[in-house]
């Protein structure tokens, strides 16, 4: 188990793309009430959307990343002073208008989470351009990781067109997408997607009821020349099949405070294990660990590193025969 923590091979180059991120705000509340002020029992401000969030994992578990993103506004002046702490080589573009604000909202009796997110500046052209050069050019033969949805004035083909790039200059291309992202994204053979039981579910027609259903499902998108798929399945842990083999893992037992970013955590947990050329079953066992981890913190909060050899000790990986 502890070469999922392994730190002294070298890593691959990885970079980073946020086209719509946000300043995450979370809100701790005793209970809503209809029509009526509710004062928060604690606030918090991390910069947010997902690829920073994946780029915040991936700091945390000393890996460093390059992160490009779009930014607009008072709003987006806000989100680079926390970037600043929070990541180790932001690149940020900046564009007209202002970067969108994402709430979170945790009551604590009945527990209930509720997020609301806001739409992001529109992206002209020349913008977009600029951002994807220098996101190209980070990632160069490593890691490129596509995550989250893109703002207005961006086409939902920008995904596919741009694993097609990065394969070409010799790189791997990494999806955490849904709808017309995920699904144009898959015909370009991206080296890994992590969709959850739901987002799977769409792509093939089907409800996935069973742990089999989804191994199999996986399977045949693997067959199509999607190296890894991970299916993150909540409470219940992940999948990944892979060329080697079909794996699971059961998640560790934890006190879910927040589930905002624990998908972008494991994509995290995935990326740095695989570009530090682990095993696919170590590179599942670290996002479950990563995921878990950061489900246990409040808010947006992240995992920390020094929790996580604690949270690998309680995972064991089962290979499948599917």
């Amino acid at each position: 188990m502890a070469d999922a923590l392994t730190l002294d091979r070298p890593c691959q180059a990885i970079a980073t793309l946020t086209l719509n991120p946000a300043v995450d705000i979370a809100y701790e509340v005793d209970r809503l009430v209809d029509d009526q002020k509710t004062h928060a029992r604690t606030t918090r401000y991390d910069p947010g959307g997902n690829g920073i969030n994946v780029a915040r994992a991936l700091k945390e578990l000393m890996v460093c990343a390059h992160s490009c993103c779009i930014v607009a506004g008072n709003v987006g002046a806000l989100l680079q002073r926390l970037l600043q702490h929070h990541l180790d080589d932001p690149h940020c573009v900046e564009v007209e208008g202002e970067t969108r604000i994402n709430a979170a909202i945790l009551q604590a009796e009945p527990p209930v989470q509720y997020e609301v997110t806001g739409i992001g500046p529109r992206v002209s052209a020349l913008a977009l351009a600029a951002v994807r050069e220098r996101f190209l050019g980070l990632c160069k033969e490593g890691f490129g990781v596509l995550t989250g949805s893109v703002p207005p004035g961006v086409d939902e083909h920008i995904y596919a067109e741009l694993l097609r790039e990065i394969r070409a200059q010799g790189g791997f291309g990494v999806v955490d997408a849904h709808g017309t992202l995920l699904h144009t994204a898959i015909a370009e053979k991206p080296f890994i997607i992590k969709p959850n039981r739901y987002e799977l579910g769409l792509l093939c027609g089907r409800e996935l009821t069973r742990l089999e259903d989804v191994a199999e499902e996986s399977r045949r998108l693997q067959r199509q020349g999607v190296e890894y798929i991970c299916v993150s399945l909540g409470s219940e842990g992940a999948l990944l099949v892979g060329p080697a083999g079909s794996f699971y893992a059961r998640a560790p037992a934890i006190a879910v405070r927040s589930t905002v970013g624990s998908g972008d955590s494991m994509v995290a947990g995935l990326v740095a294990a695989f570009a530090r050329r682990q095993r696919p079953e170590e590179a599942l066992r670290l996002a479950v660990a990563c995921g878990s981890g950061t489900a246990a913190q409040p808010g947006t909060a992240i995992f920390s590193y020094n929790d996580l050899g604690a949270l690998l000790q309680q995972i064991e990986v089962t290979p499948l025969d599917i």
